[in-house]
């Protein structure tokens, strides 16, 4: 049996990395080595999920791995930056060979399709927590940012809003659903769809952009101060899952989609002119995409319900203090 930190890195964490002509030094040395290529930049992200706060202590190890590595996934979705590279800290209350299998399972799982290599990392003893820094890499000056939104712009998300806000309440004993619809809410928390595709086909058309992470109200909210702008949301736009439609009244299922986070899907503007060419690229990849509004002049966001009427969600933003 592995005892040592090092031992238990190397019996399950070097299978996390390939054979890579980009990394010069990795896995086994004091720091890693890349190589760039002179026409690229890096884009970097980190994020922490710790148990208790950003899941459930009943998940299973194989979903925290996975959500983990998409979290960060997405923020470079959100940028329209190709991941490269991860760098790895774990935290464990006590060492255990079985958990650490089932969380290299689920890594894997996500890692393997979009040839991610770990380069690096830590492991050790004390409160569960996760720590994943991406890197990855964009052509000079493509960037996605949240300050290009324009007065005009048209505002898109893609897939469908709420549904691991959903899948959160299941978990946490404030609902009860179950069979497929269950399920699927379920695993739009602890396993949601990353499109890289969808930034890559961003990269020329977007004004900006954002990750859904803390919900379309707050993370559409950073877009309009990075931008000096306000909004205007038709909540009946709202794109909403089969399964909410089913299982939540439709007020409650518009506070999913603006304040609960975890949905990990893409909240962008553009040019009304660039409206087909969006659909038409967004088709080409099979990403579902919605147009939810405008941005406006004036600071703050307004949403609409139905004949026009103010909607404001019952709950607040999600805030991280």
């Amino acid at each position: 049996m592995a005892s040592s930190e090092f031992e238990l890195i190397n019996k399950y964490f070097k299978n996390l990395t390939d054979d890579d002509s980009s990394v010069q030094c990795g896995i086994g040395d004091d720091a890693a080595i890349v190589h760039i290529p002179h026409d690229m930049e890096v884009a970097l992200s980190i994020d922490t999920l710790l148990e208790g706060t950003h899941f459930p202590a009943e998940t299973q190890p194989s979903d925290i791995a996975y959500k983990a590595l998409a979290v960060n996934l997405s923020d470079m979705a959100a940028m329209g930056a190709v991941p490269k590279w991860v760098l790895l800290s774990i935290s464990l209350p006590e060492k255990d060979e079985d958990w650490l299998e089932k969380f290299v399972s689920g890594f894997l799982e996500l890692a393997k399709p979009h040839s991610i290599n770990l380069i690096g990392g830590d492991l050790s003893r004390g409160p569960l927590s996760i720590t994943v820094q991406i890197q990855g890499l964009l052509p000079t000056g493509s960037a996605l940012k949240r300050n290009g939104a324009r007065k005009d712009d048209l505002i898109y998300v893609t897939g469908t809003l709420g549904d691991a806000g959903v899948g959160l309440d299941i978990m946490n004993g404030k609902l009860s659903i179950r069979g497929k619809h269950k399920m699927f809410f379920l695993n739009s928390l602890n396993r949601p769809y990353i499109s890289i595709d969808a930034g890559i086909r961003l990269r020329n058309i977007a004004n900006s952009a954002i990750d859904i992470s803390d919900g379309l109200m707050a993370d559409l909210g950073h877009i309009l101060d990075a931008s000096h702008v306000g909004a205007e949301i038709e909540m009946e736009k709202i794109p909403l899952s089969e399964a909410m439609q089913k299982c939540i009244d439709k007020m409650t299922a518009w506070d999913y989609a603006l304040t609960f986070g975890d949905d990990y899907k893409l909240c962008f503007t553009a040019p009304a002119e660039k409206h087909d060419l969006i659909i038409k690229a967004f088709k080409e990849i099979r990403i579902t995409v919605s147009c939810i509004g405008k941005i406006t002049g004036e600071n703050g966001l307004n949403c609409t319900g139905s004949e026009g009427t103010f909607f404001e969600p019952s709950g607040s933003p999600y805030q991280h203090f």
